[in-house]
């Protein structure tokens, strides 16, 4: 058989899923043809449908190389190509690489309508993970995404006039999910008196979480099975005063209910650290210290005068262990932070601080050294960055969690996107954490609960200070002794757990803005 003749084979022993067998015949086509673009492209195929996402990556990573992005020949084969290795990208988390794929997708497709929302919506959430975008630039992806949503008709605008504020939650996220962890006051604890909670809930997965709130809450609404025009009609016709949405462009969200516009006003935040960039949404919950340049936003900023989230564990958590440091004699840094929120510049800069620290190690954990040959993967990164593997400890998720934050001295922030839950975690196993912030909300999570913990010196806004501080930090083994006792009461006493304080302000939050709705609504009408 020639290439050709080979190639229809493999594409036939594919559709016939017999997968080892198009696999056997596409490494013999890469044999005799090794720039065989078609033969990469069915690899890559094939991987994915075996679930070994990483291999579809790898096989697509050949395959780039040798397409012309230059030139129109052979544009559909590029272009699916991309449009695949987007989605691989977004799968496997690596949001860098996707976003600068859908970079490269929009010089060759001008018009935007050919990409599909949920499409968009990924491209967003990945653009949190680039360093240097103004909010010029997130304008322009706003102005992108909104190309490819349908057209609606919204409901117009209505206040109604009951005894109580009706404030609707929407999330597929009411389970045991990392925004839990510091909305469980928000979602439970609204003073009775005043307010009447809605849940709108979009996910089918159900959790001890998921059945403890639907046994405590006022009134509960499974949409996950709604359409988003069905969805808009159930909220009107629940009147609700204030819908908020606590997903944002993370996974699940139906940002797209909120476009019909069912409630009086229409709120976002929590759940997500960024703009949902839809003129449908009035306001966007933050605090004094998070918010920082609001031109990154298409909503009106709401600055809490303490912390717009209020951290509660979900479960009961054993006294932090004294730092490892004193039974080593040697200082470990970690990051328990997801794999996409770890960039190359990131990483450099963690290099720099275990140069500067003799003998010291970093504990990397998250989900995907659990992926099949994601140790290898990673560890082929780190080595051609220049780290001594034998200074890195790489974990995957494990039953053991919390426990092991009792491993590592130094937590060690993320940046642009930020740790959120995870720093928390961190303080309240007694670890420090170092975090760096800039300009945009979602990079200054670390700046506003280090702030609100009393612990300001760690936030620091350059990557030579964050350095410093870090190094600085691992010479003094008495101070981390100190916090590693002082950390979880500091914490507690602080606005950051203050769920009492927390709510009184957020209450004063959502009756103001009602009120200042209303107020201009019918002053326009005359």
């Amino acid at each position: 058989m020639n290439i050709e003749e080979l190639f229809w084979q493999a594409d036939k022993e594919f559709k016939s899923k017999n997968y080892d067998a198009a696999l056997k015949i596409l490494d013999n086509i890469k044999q005799l043809d090794p720039k065989n673009k078609r033969a990469y492209y069915l690899e890559a195929a094939v991987w994915r449908e075996l679930g070994d996402t990483l291999k579809a990556y790898l096989a697509m990573k050949k395959l780039l190389p040798l397409l012309d992005f230059s030139s129109r020949e052979g544009k559909n084969l590029t272009n699916d190509a991309l449009g695949n290795f987007y989605f691989i990208c977004k799968e496997l988390n690596f949001n860098e690489e996707a976003f600068k794929t859908y970079l490269l997708l929009t010089e060759r497709i001008d018009d935007k309508r050919k990409f599909s929302s949920n499409f968009m919506e990924g491209m967003l959430f990945s653009a949190n993970t680039i360093e240097n975008l103004s909010a010029a630039d997130f304008k322009k992806l706003y102005e992108d995404y909104k190309i490819t949503l349908p057209d609606v008709k919204p409901y117009p605008k209505k206040f109604y006039s009951h005894k109580k504020i009706r404030i609707g939650f929407l999330s597929p996220d009411f389970y045991f999910h990392p925004v839990i962890n510091w909305s469980w006051s928000l979602l439970n604890k609204l003073d009775k008196n005043l307010f009447k909670t809605y849940f709108y809930s979009s996910n089918k997965k159900s959790d001890v979480v998921t059945e403890n709130l639907r046994q405590t809450v006022e009134n509960w609404r499974d949409i996950y099975d709604l359409t988003d025009e069905a969805a808009a009609k159930l909220i009107r016709d629940d009147e609700i005063d204030i819908l908020f949405d606590l997903t944002g462009h993370t996974l699940g969200n139906r940002l797209l209910v909120a476009r019909y516009r069912p409630a009086s006003v229409q709120m976002s935040g929590v759940g997500y650290m960024n703009s949902t960039g839809l003129d449908c949404f009035d306001y966007f919950l933050s605090d004094v210290y998070c918010a920082g340049d609001e031109n990154f936003f298409t909503e009106k900023v709401i600055e809490l005068p303490h912390s717009h989230i209020c951290y509660e564990p979900t479960i009961k958590l054993r006294l932090p262990s004294p730092p490892p440091c004193l039974k080593n004699n040697l200082v470990t840094f970690g990051s328990f932070s997801q794999f996409g929120k770890i960039t190359d510049t990131m990483l450099l800069v963690w290099k720099k601080i275990l140069d500067a620290v003799p003998n010291s190690r970093l504990i990397l954990k998250n989900g995907f050294f659990d992926k099949k040959g994601g140790r290898g993967f990673v560890g082929g990164r780190l080595i051609n960055l220049g780290f001594d593997l034998s200074r890195i400890d790489m974990r995957g998720f494990s039953n053991t969690h919390f426990a092991e934050y009792g491993d590592m001295d130094i937590a060690l922030d993320t940046f642009p996107y930020t740790g959120g839950v995870t720093t928390c975690e961190a303080l309240y196993m007694g670890v420090p954490v170092v975090s760096l912030y800039g300009a945009r909300h979602g990079s200054r999570f670390g700046l506003s609960i280090l702030k609100n913990v009393g612990l300001d010196e760690l936030a620091v806004n350059s990557y030579d200070e964050y350095i410093n501080r870090a190094v600085a930090l691992a010479s003094d083994w008495e101070l981390l002794t100190i916090l590693r006792k002082n950390l979880r009461t500091m914490m507690k006493n602080s606005p950051l757990m203050d769920s009492e304080n927390y709510l009184r302000e957020i209450q004063e939050a959502f009756i103001k803005i009602l009120d200042d709705e209303r107020k201009n609504f019918f002053t326009a009408k005359g």
